[in-house]
C-alpha cells in the first residue's frame, strides 16, 4: 500500500518560520522519523520512506499554497494513490494554537490551499489534519498574522506539537483514519 502525506506551505526562506508553513514542518518531521531525505522533483520536494511495511511519500509542494492542488493531483496520478490514502497537513485559524483536528472530509473553510486541492481533485472528501494557529490578530491583519513568525510562547511549544502531528500522520498510515481520529483529535 502507498500513501501520500502532504505538508502545505510556501517555498522561500521568507516563509520558513511562518505559521502558514507548519505543514512543511510536520512533513519534515515525518521524513526525519522515516530517515527519508527530501529530493527536488516535479512540483516540489518529495521524500520516500517505509512505515510498518507501507510505502509513504511525503510531499512539500513548491507551487505556493494557492496552487497546492496541482502538485497533489500530479503525485496521486503518478503514484496511483487512492484518495483515502492521501493526508493533507494544513494550518487552521479557527483552532487554538497547537490543536490537532483530523477529518475524513470537509470544506476549505476559506483556506486557499484546501480550495486548490478541492478544485483539482473535484471533491472535498479527502483526509486532512489541521494544525491550530489561533486567530490572535486584529481586524484586517489576517494575512500578516498567517505569514508572520511564531511568537516566543508558540516557539517553545512548537516542537512537541509537531512531534504529535507527525505521530498522528504515521498512525493514519498504519491504523487508518477512524482509529487515528479517536486517538489524536483534540489532543
Amino acid at each position: 500500500m502507498k500513501y501520500l502525506v502532504v505538508g502545505l506551505g510556501n517555498k522561500g526562506d521568507e516563509y520558513t518560520e511562518t505559521r502558514h508553513n507548519v505543514g512543511f514542518k510536520v512533513a519534515e518531521k515525518i521524513a526525519e522519523t522515516l530517515e527519508a531525505p527530501f529530493t527536488t522533483t516535479n512540483f516540489g520536494w518529495i521524500a520516500e520512506g517505509k512505515y510498518k511495511g507501507r510505502k509513504v511519500l511525503i510531499l512539500k509542494p513548491d507551487t505556493y499554497m494557492n496552487l497546492s492542488g496541482k502538485a497533489i493531483k500530479f503525485w496521486m496520478q503518478k503514484e496511483n494513490i487512492p484518495l483515502e490514502n492521501l493526508m493533507v497537513i494544513t494550518d487552521d485559524l479557527a483552532l487554538p494554537f497547537g490543536t490537532l483536528r483530523m477529518k475524513m472530509k470537509g470544506s476549505d473553510a476559506g483556506h486557499n490551499g484546501l480550495k486548490s486541492i478541492q478544485d483539482e481533485l473535484q471533491t472535498q472528501n479527502y483526509p486532512r489534519i489541521r494544525f491550530g494557529i489561533s486567530a490572535d490578530f486584529s481586524e484586517g491583519r489576517q494575512v500578516d498574522y498567517v505569514l508572520g513568525k511564531w511568537n516566543e510562547e508558540e516557539k517553545e511549544k512548537l516542537p512537541e506539537r509537531i512531534e504529535k502531528f507527525s505521530k498522528a500522520c504515521l498512525s493514519f498510515v498504519f491504523a487508518g483514519i477512524q482509529n487515528t481520529m479517536t486517538a489524536f483529535n483534540g489532543k
